[in-house]
């Protein structure tokens, strides 16, 4: 076995090979504290000749042994991916995908799994270490090592990795990943925080990654195993030429075209027409004039751009297309709205509900619930395509949970607004930047729900054209821009400052100047977006929704909530089915009743109220004869209180027994509590209290005479 260490914050972080998982290509155990993962990389010997593109795979899976934890529900083994899984997963790709060189065609996987859990909250860390290792000593060709942090802000300072507690504590998180040249990744979000803030947050985490990177280099030198030869593609010189000449003059005028289907359309009719005339042979030469052809596209695209400063749509580098937007008009839901921004149309909607509606996650970290959820959603008809339906993919994940982090921050706290919120974003066009538009449709549509938010939020996504030292920073990119860039970042904050970042980059040489450039740019996009919105919408709106559930809110002493719950949660139960409310009541005592019908939920407090209602002393009460004896009778005067009434007590004149005047089972009995004692027994007088009721007729006569 072969390990190699480095000490990170008082712990000891170790690379290991040569025990576990020996016929994969490459294997690694990688090990911080309690966490422990397990990192194997495997491709396929032959490349694949039918495909053009690199058949990359990366899973990531937490065993639920790892933490000592057996599956819940009904299925007691570990089943599809979880969320946290699939956003898992994706980190660990973006960081690893760029640096296997063209060419390589080989069916390549790697897996995770997630072997010991602790509280140093790395495992996702680990995951991106030991899937660049495991790579880096396999006969896999990789250029690589990759190294990750994650760096949280704390109190105004920077904190490496911090832990479970930690993380909980942290203002903005990030994990960021990268090689020893430049940062590849980055993915977090958090409490506004400025540009410079950032820029300093991702200089500190690349000097942390080259160490990790250092590390690998240590491991390969010792265990390394020899790369396969992998020949790049090569060009036909010839051929190219033959496409150019039919195809190049005719591509200059397609790309320029604005509409997106349009500018498609005639693209591919210039290859279906080039096609035919070089296809001539005996071989079928159709996939490599096909690659050709994209490739000047591509090529004439980018130099459009560096050398005239022009793009496809024929906007400026710093432009931001035409936005557009509606709110309220889809009349049963809570919220709505429609963000327009060139060809990209986000439906966002909001839904208001109670805990009932919370989600409930059990993970490794824990049980816990979410009160806030941003699901995206991404039909293939917003691209002109035909796809089978099916579940949530990746992308769709990944994209929503950004636009979460953008939004979480900016929402009012439980105490303040007690609802479960649950924001969906059906795309019902994309050119570009759909994520983006989501966060802007979901800040709209919050706002038309009555959702009283700390500030409006948007998000723009940008893009890079670098060839040597030629640089242009593009805002708010196209689709095409995405693909044939050489960096994406979207950048989602308020005027104050950013709430989400996430930049993947398919280049090694991103200067800081560069970044810094870009985020000034990003943030003059932003604001203007953010002043088109108000425009729209500037603030929530003064009530929610008549479909939407009121929620009040009512706290009793802790002691009291036996009272209310009642045995077997028979009282609760009673209440909901008298008054169709939901209820829901904490350990604390906070009870929270909500209703669409204001009434409803009224009757139910009053019904609260009269439960949890102490007695007072002097106080006139109409009570119910509960028990009669020798000595008296006990009677109800609030829901679960009795007092006792001596037989003294009961009448002005002197009786002989309590059954000569009460009853068991007898109702509206007047009585007034006299005595509270220290253990909280109660004393009633009704002689008492008829008294007093004869004292307030009187002086209601004499002020009706006067």
């Amino acid at each position: 076995m072969t390990k190699v260490e480095l000490a990170v914050k008082g712990k000891t972080l170790t690379i290991e090979t040569g025990l576990f998982a020996k016929q994969a290509d490459g294997s690694v155990i990688a090990r911080y504290g309690d966490s422990i993962v397990l990192a194997t990389a495997v491709a396929k010997k032959e490349a694949r000749e039918d495909i053009d593109f690199f058949p990359l795979t990366i899973d990531y899976r937490e065993k639920t042994y790892a933490a000592g934890k057996i599956p819940g529900g009904f299925f007691k083994r570990e089943g599809r991916p979880t969320e946290k899984e699939v956003l898992t997963s994706r980190l660990i790709d973006r960081p690893t995908r760029p640096l296997f060189p063209d060419g390589f065609h080989s069916e390549t996987q790697g897996i995770i799994s997630v072997l010991s859990f602790g509280n140093e909250n790395i495992s996702d860390i680990l995951g991106i270490i030991g899937m660049s290792a495991a790579l880096c000593i396999s006969n896999i060709p990789f250029d690589g090592p990759v190294g990750a942090v994650r760096i949280g802000i704390l109190n105004d300072s920077f904190v490496i990795n911090p832990d479970l507690q930690e993380i909980e504590e942290c203002d903005f998180s990030l994990v960021v990943a990268g090689t020893d040249k430049a940062v590849m990744m980055v993915e977090g979000g958090g409490l506004e925080i400025t540009e410079t803030v950032l820029l300093e947050a991702l200089h500190i985490a690349h000097e942390e990654i080259k160490k990790v990177v250092d590390l690998q280099k240590q491991l390969v030198a010792k265990a390394g195993k020899t790369k396969r030869t992998v020949t790049p593609t090569q060009l036909d010189e010839k051929l190219m030429e033959s496409v150019s000449n039919l195809s190049l003059e005719k591509i200059k005028h397609a790309v320029v075209i604005p509409d997106k289907l349009q500018r498609q359309d005639a693209l591919d009719d210039i290859l279906k027409n080039v096609i035919p005339e070089l296809n001539t042979g005996e071989d079928d030469i159709s996939k490599d004039i096909a690659f050709l052809f994209n490739k000047l596209e591509k090529d004439l695209v980018r130099n459009t751009i560096l050398e005239k400063r022009v793009r496809s749509d024929g906007r400026k580098p710093d432009e931001v297309r035409k936005i557009s937007a509606e709110v309220g008009f889809l009349p049963r839901t809570h919220g709505s709205a429609l963000f327009v921004r060139g060809e990209t149309q986000a439906l966002v909607v909001v839904t208001l509900g109670t805990a009932d509606d919370e989600q409930r996650i059990d993970a490794l970290e824990g049980e816990s619930k979410k009160t806030f959820m941003l699901h995206y959603n991404f039909p293939p008809f917003s691209v002109g395509e035909v796809k089978f339906l099916r579940s949530a993919g990746r992308r769709e994940i990944g994209h929503g949970m950004l636009a979460e982090k953008a939004l979480k921050e900016i929402l009012p706290q439980k105490s303040e607004f007690p609802y479960t919120i649950r924001i969906v974003s059906d795309i019902l066009e994309s050119n570009g930047s759909s994520s983006m538009a989501t966060v802007c449709g979901g800040t709209l549509a919050l706002m038309d729900a009555g959702v009283p938010i700390k500030a409006p939020v948007a998000g723009i996504a940008m893009g890079l054209i670098k060839e040597g030292e030629k640089t242009v920073i593009l805002t708010d990119i196209l689709g095409l821009e995405d693909h044939l860039g050489d960096m994406d970042f979207k950048v989602t904050g308020t005027e104050e400052g950013i709430t989400a970042f996430q930049m993947d980059v398919k280049i090694t040489d991103i200067t800081n100047e560069i970044m810094a450039n870009a985020l000034e740019q990003a943030k003059n996009g932003r604001l203007h977006i953010l002043g088109k919105m108000k425009e729209i919408l500037s603030s929530h709106r003064d009530s929610l929704s008549v479909h939407a559930p009121r929620i009040f809110t009512m706290k009793i002493k802790p002691d009291k909530i036996r009272e209310v719950i009642g045995p077997g949660g028979k009282v609760i139960r009673g209440i909901v089915e008298q008054t169709g409310v939901k209820i829901d009541i904490d350990d604390t005592g906070t009870i929270n009743i909500a209703s669409i019908d204001e009434e409803s939920a009224r009757k139910a407090i009053e019904i609260v109220e009269g439960i949890i209602a102490e007695a007072e002393l002097g106080k006139i009460y109409m009570g119910k004869v509960k028990r009669i004896v020798d000595f008296g009778a006990f009677v109800e005067i609030l829901p679960g209180t009795e007092g006792l009434l001596h037989i003294s007590q009961i009448d002005n004149t002197r009786i002989a027994k309590v059954t000569d005047v009460l009853k068991e089972g007898e109702e509206n009995i007047p009585v007034k509590v006299i005595e509270i004692d220290k253990m909280g027994r109660v004393r009633l007088s009704r002689k008492e209290a008829l008294r007093e009721q004869e004292t307030e007729k009187l002086k209601s006569k004499t002020s009706s005479v006067t």
